[in-house]
């Protein structure tokens, strides 16, 4: 669980990261990023889910 919870705050970070550096890159690659980070954040989530229904 520790690592799953270090995982998430190193994305969460990263990501606010990509945020600072985004008003640099063009529209299309905002709308990409944004794209995969919703990915990235529902599978991190179904993960989360699928640890906890384990753990039962």
């Amino acid at each position: 669980m520790r690592f799953l919870r270090g995982m998430t705050a190193g994305a969460v970070i990263g990501a606010v990261a990509g945020m600072l550096i985004m008003p640099q890159l063009s529209w299309n690659t905002r709308r990409r990023f944004g794209r995969s980070g919703r990915i990235i954040r529902n599978t991190a989530e179904d993960l989360m889910d699928s640890m906890k229904s384990w753990n039962k």
